[in-house]
């Protein structure tokens, strides 16, 4: 069986079992329960790089929550960002606690690559994916794998962390069900769009968008860059570049999805590494939205940060 084993683990996210264990389940809680999510960091952390090895808390450093709408389960996919957890583990969580779970059985996750050059929308060869917490079956529906703009490349995901870094969240969420992986490269909105119809076609599917907002402007420029962008995905206008979001492709994607189909996008969280683990001259941010199948009554959205 080829298992697709983990990148970043000890980098990204911690790389022992149990502590990366704890941090998950405490931060898929405490988005849960108090509407926000707090995770301990260590030093010395940069936000334009991963995070050092997780050694556990350090009391001298808390992280602001990310602030949310009110958590109403059944987001058939959700936008959830990708970087270390230190800085973005609590956006990602609050995304998660959002997802439907009743009869799910498959979760794709669409995530772009930053390492390796690609056209179209690339599955993996692999059987399973490996990470601390064990290995996630993974599989390809032939709906997907039918699509022309659909390859298969490991080379593509090996060095990826896109995907990676949802693994241990799906597999302490939804441990029952299956993974598909798909590193989404070059790609027409059109044709990211055709792959999440054909997977959101199955009921027993939900499709996680991997993607982090702005990168390394200063606090407030990327506070009002993040609220433009995310005002353009929750109206469904027009497309995103990649200054805007590295996961342009993909959101892109599911906004046309969306439009296809009368879906509602709805922000559920917002802020960025000057809230959480870094400086605030240089901020990569990141945002937590859920497609879902009609509008809801509206509610508040708050920002975090002052």
């Amino acid at each position: 069986m080829a298992v697709r084993r983990p990148a970043v683990a000890g980098t990204f996210y911690p790389a022992q079992p149990a502590v990366l264990e704890q941090l998950v389940d405490q931060l898929l809680a405490e988005a849960g329960t108090s509407g926000t999510s707090r995770v301990p960091h260590t030093d010395p952390l940069r936000a334009d790089s991963p995070p050092t090895e997780y050694s556990g808390p350090n009391p001298s450093r808390t992280a602001s929550p990310a602030a949310t709408a009110p958590i109403r389960l059944g987001a058939w996919s959700v936008i959830a960002p990708h970087a270390g957890y230190v800085h973005s583990g609590s956006t990602a969580a609050v995304a998660y606690r959002h997802l439907r779970r009743d009869g799910i059985e498959r979760v794709a996750v669409l995530g772009p690559t930053h390492r390796v050059p690609l056209r179209g929308v690339a599955t993996s060869s692999a059987s399973a994916w490996s990470t601390p917490l064990g290995e996630a079956r993974a599989i390809v529906p032939p709906s997907v794998a039918a699509l022309p703009q659909v390859v298969v490349s490991d080379e593509a995901h090996a060095p990826e962390h896109s995907i990676e870094v949802h693994v241990p969240f799906l597999q302490r969420l939804l441990p029952q069900a299956d993974l598909v992986p798909l590193a989404v490269g070059r790609a027409t909105p059109s044709e990211v769009a055709d792959v999440v119809d054909a997977l959101l076609d199955d009921p027993a599917t939900v499709v996680v968008i991997s993607s982090d907002l702005s990168h390394y402007l200063p606090y407030d420029a990327a506070r009002r860059l993040d609220r433009d962008t995310i005002d353009q995905v929750t109206a469904l206008r027009g497309d995103l570049d990649h200054e805007q979001a590295c996961g342009a492709t993909p959101i892109n994607g599911l906004m046309e999805h969306a439009r296809r189909r009368g879906g509602t996008i709805r922000a559920l969280a917002s802020c960025s590494s000057g809230d959480t683990a870094g400086d605030r001259d240089r901020v990569v941010g990141y945002a937590a939205l859920a497609l879902e199948e009609k509008a809801f009554e509206e509610t508040a959205f708050v920002e975090a940060g002052p």
